[in-house]
């Protein structure tokens, strides 16, 4: 079994979440009809260095892909890990801004 913390994803707060002690990870998002938005993402820096941050990105877009939503980044983390990963591209919104 895996003995780093679980991402959740916390509906009400619109985010997906790694707790470890008093400190949270999260990646924000938004619904928009099919539209998941991942506007911001923050990893405390006592959190730092531990892939925390991909990790959340990783769990983000396979809800995405698992809701068959099309993916909106505002958040430079998620560009930068879509570029690392382009396994997502896919789910990216092919007209970005398009309603």
């Amino acid at each position: 079994m895996d003995d780093q913390p679980a991402v959740s994803n916390n509906t009400a707060a619109h985010r997906f979440e790694i707790r470890v002690g008093e400190h949270v990870a999260f990646a924000e998002y938004r619904l928009q009809g099919e539209r998941i938005i991942f506007p911001h993402t923050v990893v405390p820096e006592a959190l730092a260095g531990q892939g925390l941050g991909g990790r959340l990105a990783k769990a983000a877009l396979a809800y995405a892909a698992e809701n068959r939503l099309k993916v909106v980044l505002k958040c430079s983390f998620f560009v930068s890990y879509l570029a690392k990963h382009p396994e997502y591209a896919h789910l990216l919104e092919s007209a970005p801004g398009a309603a």
